[in-house]
């Protein structure tokens, strides 16, 4: 999962430095996981390199690729956290944030490839609750 995570990162950075994401991640994890996450949050800062970032030969809009790359790091910390066994939740106003973002990138077509089926949960669940099932993450862990 942290490998998983850590390549997140690279590709965030890749896109936000030099406009472009790989679409095979490097094996280089010297930097490590804090590195690369301080560089994307500086590299965020100082401004992304374009308003397009190539995803292979794809154009994405930096902007959706922050908030897709918002998702994957923040759902990622939660299971890295649950498998550690050091619970956190995700912060409810990011998580009704986050769950928009979900639902317009993720597809029936991804369930069984990239994402596990979603879980149902209450109907009046909080946001993270609701982010967490739509990803295939159990109530009961979140």
């Amino acid at each position: 999962m942290l490998g998983h995570l850590d390549d997140s990162l690279d590709a965030l950075y890749e896109g936000l430095t030099g406009g472009r994401i790989g679409l095979f991640p490097r094996t280089d994890r010297a930097c490590g996981f804090r590195t690369r996450a301080c560089a994307v949050l500086g590299a965020w800062a100082a401004g992304p390199a374009g308003q397009r970032v190539l995803v292979g030969e794809r154009p994405l809009d930096v902007r959706v690729m922050g908030a897709v790359g918002a998702v994957e790091i923040a759902v990622h910390g939660w299971d890295v956290a649950q498998a550690c066994g050091r619970p956190r939740p995700i912060p409810v106003s990011l998580a009704a944030e986050l769950l928009n973002v979900a639902r317009c990138v993720v597809t029936e077509e991804d369930r069984g490839v990239r994402f596990a089926p979603p879980v149902e949960v209450r109907p009046r669940a909080r946001a993270d609750v609701r982010l967490l099932g739509f990803l295939g993450r159990r109530e009961s862990c979140a």
